[in-house]
């Protein structure tokens, strides 16, 4: 006995740590997952506010190159590199401007025309409106940091090579690249970290993805030859964030486990609780309960509507509102609705024949509606239970009838088939005075929650003269629901015209038996 215990927790073991270990692989998984499509995230939204770095940098240059270019004075007189050099100084991104003729400097707000380089500066890239771009322009700067320059006719400017370094608190792990439309080729320019060359990685166009072991996302620019690359290493992604990986997936992994462990079991239940109701059904053990429907006024027993219940095979009780759901999201709530109807008609027929005032109410679902095979059933039954058509209401609730067309059409046929239509819940927000006359229905219930506020001091309660009007207004009979205490009865028995209700003041549901004992003594 020992060793077979031994060996069944150990089982237990093996199968816990097996468990554990899947779930904590899993949530490892996730948690990459879910840290790299973070930072891909991350890396779009540095494209973006690079890109508008960028772009506010060449709307600059865009506007000082026209004004120079519309400078009337000598060339590269005094007047005109004074004039350069406000133009600078009122700027926001640039160092240095002038003319250049030929890749040559002819003159420069930062040395004027003397001492300037001989050097012929061979643009990098061109585009078609002639602006040329260089990467090393300035006739002052050292090599140690490369200079961004830009010429449109014959003048010249350079970027303030501090502007490259005040982006960096955005990323600087970056590059820009520029579209040459003239030659057709790219020229890759790194004001940060150079971008390694792995393949796959897309510079010309937005794109976001993975190169080998980088994360790299490019954002270009709608209007203008630019777009902006930022990536970052996945192995440094994955080291920064190692110990918070390890302390989520740890402890991942136990609520993976609890998680997994609950969801297998209401899994399991609710499998469970499908099974059971499509056998008690099969074996006819749902039970119908009738709750009295009274006269306001007289207090008298006019109607009974037909309540399902249901216990399970553990011996809980379900309510309707969950089994009923649960069989119409299965798709086989008309099953459910026959067996209420069957029942309602074999235990109140004689009731129904005897007593030509006397009305059963039946509830169907939105899925009834739709059911070409409901009507039949109905009609079926009740012919079978020789009790006339008018003796039994059908009640759908108020959410039902947003199917429309096929809500309106299924109350066509219930109304020349002769039955009494009512619009269950009523006040819960679907129907209008409009909709309500074209449905052609014949009562409504008010909706309980407009009982229990009475007396409260609830805003609801300030609703219930426009419900009660829209009946009146309809000349429709009016039900209520959950009347629980005589004030409630008061309030609606006050109402001009016939007012039915129902609740727990005039009786709870009860077996057939007990009904029809009741309804002898009325």
């Amino acid at each position: 006995m020992i060793s077979k215990l031994k060996r069944s927790d150990l089982l237990r073991l093996a199968i816990t740590m097996v468990a554990a270990v899947c779930a904590m692989l899993v949530i490892s998984l996730l948690e990459i997952g879910i840290l790299l499509r973070s930072a891909q995230s991350k890396l779009g939204q540095d494209d973006v506010q690079l890109l508008n770095e960028a772009g506010s940098i060449l709307d600059e240059s865009d506007a000082v190159l026209t004004a120079m270019n519309a400078s009337r004075g000598p060339f590269c007189s005094d007047a005109e590199i004074t004039y350069f050099r406000k133009l600078i100084f009122d700027s926001e991104y640039l160092r240095d401007a002038g003319r250049m003729r030929n890749g040559r400097i002819e003159c420069s707000t930062a040395l004027g025309r003397e001492n300037l380089p001989g050097t012929e500066f061979k643009p990098v890239a061109s585009l078609p409106d002639g602006s040329l771009f260089y990467r090393d322009i300035s006739p002052y700067q050292s090599h140690d940091e490369h200079t961004f320059g830009k010429q449109l006719g014959e003048s010249y400017l350079v970027l303030d090579p501090r502007e490259i370094r005040r982006v960096d608190s955005i990323n600087p792990n970056r590059s820009v690249t520029i579209v040459d439309t003239i030659h057709h080729h790219l020229y890759l320019y790194y004001p940060g970290r150079n971008l390694p060359l792995n393949a796959g990685v897309v510079t010309d166009r937005n794109w976001q993805g993975k190169a080998g072991n980088l994360l790299v996302a490019t954002e270009c620019d709608a209007l203008r030859p630019v777009c902006v690359t930022t990536y970052i290493a996945i192995p440094a992604l994955l080291n920064a964030w190692r110990g918070q990986l390890i302390g989520f997936t740890m402890l991942g992994g136990i609520i993976g486990a609890l998680l997994g462990l609950v969801c297998s079991l209401y899994y399991g239940r609710s499998r469970s609780m499908v099974n059971q109701l499509r056998r008690a059904i099969a074996r006819d053990q749902l039970r119908v309960a009738y709750q009295p429907i009274v006269n306001l006024a007289s207090r008298k027993i006019v109607g009974a509507e037909a309540l399902v219940s249901w216990t399970d095979e553990e011996g809980f009780t379900i309510g309707p509102d969950v089994f009923v759901k649960l069989a119409e999201e299965r798709g086989f709530v008309g099953a459910i609705t026959e067996l209420v109807v069957r029942h309602a008609l074999k235990e109140f027929k004689e009731i129904l024949r005897s007593r030509s005032n006397f009305r059963l109410s039946i509830n169907v679902t939105a899925a009834d509606l739709s059911d070409p095979k409901f009507i039949p059933m109905l009609v079926r039954t009740v012919d079978e239970a020789g009790v006339p058509a008018r003796s039994l209401a059908i009640e759908i609730t108020e959410s039902s009838t947003a199917r429309g067309e096929i809500a309106m059409e299924t109350i066509f046929q219930l109304r020349q088939e002769g039955y009494s239509v009512h619009i269950d819940d009523f006040g819960t927000g679907y129907s209008s005075l409009a909709y309500l006359h074209e449905l052609s229905i014949d009562a409504i219930k008010i909706d309980i929650a407009f009982t229990q506020a009475i007396g409260t001091g609830s805003a609801l309660v300030s609703i219930l003269p426009q419900l009660i009007g829209i009946t009146h207004a309809l000349n429709l009979e009016m039900i209520v629901e959950g009347v629980e205490t005589e004030e409630q009865a008061e309030y609606y028995a006050g109402a001009s015209g016939q007012t039915l209700a129902q609740g727990w003041l005039f009786g709870r549901p009860v077996p057939a038996g007990e009904f029809h004992r009741r309804l002898a003594e009325d």
